[in-house]
């Protein structure tokens, strides 16, 4: 049961990470395309490109850290494991409830700072986007990593148990 709801989970959020990446990286490449024609070819350049660039990019290093998680490619130091081969589990677990306790924060810190930028008000300086849009990725990132992390945790005990039963 709990298997089932983690793969319908990890097909709804793959289909939102891939497609929101997919989109914002298009429209920030489409926007950036037009400002270099219009700069270099005209003389002439839109500001709030670079804004909407900047943007692009913070959003997409959050959600790609999500994608990271599901796709085990973190960065990690695996010379221990190479060293002492039979760490390897236990770092790999002990890794994942690091990456765990990075998600809660990022929900409890994101939430924070989040609602600091409701109290205040603030907008970005071209577009007049509220920031609370651009802060509010601090807890999605935390909440899609922690569903991420339960789900390579339940990947892994998994494995642990098949290897186990072939012993």
């Amino acid at each position: 049961m709990f298997g089932k709801i983690l793969n319908f989970l990890d097909k709804v959020l793959s289909f939102f990470e891939e497609w929101t990446l997919f989109i914002s990286v298009l429209v920030a490449l489409i926007a950036l395309f037009f400002n270099v024609v219009l700069r270099y070819g005209f003389n002439y350049s839109l500001a709030w490109s670079e804004e909407l660039v900047r943007e692009v990019i913070i959003y997409t290093t959050f959600i790609g850290c999500c994608t990271a998680v599901k796709n085990r490619s973190l960065i990690k130091i695996d010379a221990s494991v190479q060293i002492f081969p039979k760490l390897k589990v236990p770092l790999t677990f002990f890794s994942n409830f690091v990456v765990m306790i990075f998600a809660v924060m990022m929900i409890y810190y994101g939430w924070l700072i989040a609602a600091l930028q409701v109290r205040t008000e603030q907008k970005t300086i071209i577009m007049q986007i509220p920031l609370v849009y651009l802060y509010a990725i601090l807890p999605l990132m935390g909440v899609l990593m922690l569903i991420r992390v339960i789900q390579v945790f339940y990947e892994d005990i998994q494995e642990q148990m098949a290897k186990k039963a072939q012993d």
